[in-house]
C-alpha cells in the first residue's frame, strides 16, 4: 500500500516520568527506537521531532483552571492539598518535575502527526509518546495529563475531517469517548477488558453517543482471557461495516499493547501475533475509508522489555510498508544487550503460534464475546446492516 509514513519521536519524551517505580515509564519508547533502527525500520528521513503544544491547543479538549494547576503543580515538584482534586497527586497520577511541559510535547508531538497528514506531506503518521487517552476536561486519568488524541481529533476536525477513532488498548478510550460524546462527525470504537474488571470501569455496549452524537460510539467490552482469535473475530465484525456506515476522512487509533498476555496490568491474552495482524488490518481500513489517511498513537503497554518494543515495532514495520516476517527475528545486538534480564527477551518478533495456550474456558470466553457482539450489532445505528448474521 503507498504513502509516505513519518514517526514522530524524540528523547526528550524520557522526561513524561512519574516516579521511579511508577508502571508508566518511558524507556519503553528508547526501546521501541533502537529495535526499528537495528532492524533498518527507522530511516532519518522517516523521523520528524515533536513540538510542544501551545496553551491554546491543549486548551481545546481542556479548561484553563486545570491547566494552570497541572502548570503550577509541575513548578512546585509536589502535591498540594488541592492536587486530587484534579486527580494529580494520585498513585496514578503523581506530580512530577515539568510535568506541563513533558505532557504539552506529547500532545504536541500527536497534533504535528495530524499537521502532517492535513498538509499532505504523509499519509500514514505514528507518535508512540502519545495515546493518553484517559485524561478528562478537568482531570488526570490513568497515567495520563493531557489527552493529546482528543487534542488531535479537534484539531482534525476543526480543519472539516470526519474522524473515525479505534482504540485497541486494554482500558476502555474513556476520555476520548466523552470528550466527542455528542458530536456526530467523530466516530469512537473501543475495544477494552471489560469494566467489571478493569479500570476505569466504564465503555459498556449501551453507550451509544447522545443527542446529535447518538450512534457514533461504539464500545466492545472483552471478556478476560480473551485470545487472540476471538479479539480479531471482534475487529473484523464492527470495523469494516462501522466505517462504511460512518465514511470518516482519517482514520485514528490508539494501539496500546497492554492486552499482551505478559502484561501485568490486564487479564487479557493477545500475543503479538494479534497486534501484527490487527496492524494489517487498520492498515487495510485506512486506505480503504479514509484514502490512506492513518495516524496512530500509542498508549498503554506495561511489559516493557518483552513486549512493548516489539509490539511497536510491528506497527510502525506495517505503516512503512515493509510489514516483519512471520518468522522474523528480535535483532541480535537488542537481545545481547538485555541477555541478563530475567525472563529472558524473546527472540521472535512476532510470537509463535501456540506461544498462547488455550484455556479449557476458550471456548465459553469466545462464546460470551460473540453475544457481545450480537447485542452490539442489534442496538447500534451503524451496525443495523450486519443485523442477522450473526
Amino acid at each position: 500500500m503507498g504513502g509516505r509514513a513519518l514517526f514522530v519521536y524524540s528523547d526528550a519524551y524520557q522526561a513524561y516520568r512519574f516516579t521511579p517505580d511508577h508502571p508508566f515509564n518511558p524507556v519503553r519508547l528508547r526501546w521501541t527506537v533502537e529495535v526499528l533502527e537495528e532492524l533498518g525500520l527507522l530511516l532519518p528521513e522517516e523521523r520528524i521531532a515533536p513540538r510542544p503544544a501551545e496553551i491554546v491547543e491543549i486548551l481545546r479538549i481542556h479548561s484553563p483552571a486545570y491547566v494552570e494547576v497541572v502548570r503550577e503543580l509541575g513548578q512546585l515538584a509536589r502535591a498540594t492539598r488541592d492536587a486530587s482534586i484534579y486527580g494529580l497527586g494520585t498513585e496514578d497520577d503523581p506530580v512530577f518535575p515539568g510535568m506541563h511541559e513533558a505532557a504539552a510535547l506529547s500532545v504536541g508531538g500527536t497534533i504535528v502527526a495530524a499537521e502532517e497528514l492535513l498538509s499532505g506531506r504523509a499519509h500514514h503518521t505514528l507518535n508512540i509518546g502519545g495515546g493518553l487517552h484517559h485524561a478528562m476536561r478537568s482531570q488526570a486519568a490513568g497515567f495520563c495529563i493531557y489527552n493529546d488524541v482528543a487534542i488531535a481529533i479537534a484539531h482534525l476536525r476543526e480543519a472539516g475531517l470526519r474522524v473515525a477513532y479505534v482504540d485497541i488498548d486494554a482500558h476502555h478510550g474513556d476520555g476520548v469517548e466523552h470528550a466527542f460524546y455528542s458530536d456526530p462527525d467523530v466516530l469512537t470504537v473501543s475495544f477494552h477488558e471489560s469494566g467489571r474488571y478493569l479500570f476505569p470501569g466504564t465503555g459498556w455496549v449501551e453507550d451509544l453517543g447522545t443527542g446529535p452524537g447518538y450512534g457514533s460510539v461504539i464500545n466492545l467490552p472483552l471478556e478476560p482471557f480473551t485470545d487472540d482469535e476471538s479479539w480479531l473475530e471482534l475487529l473484523d465484525g464492527v470495523l469494516d461495516p462501522a466505517l462504511s456506515a460512518f465514511r470518516p476522512d482519517v482514520l485514528v487509533t490508539e494501539f496500546g499493547v497492554d492486552g499482551h498476555l505478559l502484561d501485568p496490568l490486564t487479564d487479557l491474552r493477545a500475543s503479538t501475533r494479534f497486534y501484527w495482524h490487527a496492524a494489517a488490518r487498520l492498515h487495510s481500513l485506512a486506505h480503504r475509508h479514509c484514502a490512506g489517511r492513518w495516524l496512530a498513537v500509542g498508549g498503554g503497554g506495561y511489559e516493557l522489555l518483552r513486549v512493548v518494543p516489539r509490539a511497536w515495532s510491528i506497527l510502525w514495520a506495517e505503516m512503512r510498508g515493509t510489514p516483519v516476517p512471520e518468522d522474523g527475528l528480535l535483532p541480535a545486538g537488542f537481545r545481547a544487550r538485555h541477555a541478563e534480564a530475567k525472563p529472558p527477551v524473546p527472540a521472535w518478533m512476532v510470537d509463535p503460534v501456540g506461544t498462547v495456550p488455550p484455556l479449557d474456558r476458550q471456548r465459553e470466553i469466545s462464546g460470551r464475546n460473540r453475544a457481545t457482539l450480537a447485542k452490539l450489532r442489534h442496538i447500534s445505528p451503524l451496525l443495523a446492516e450486519t443485523r442477522g448474521n450473526t
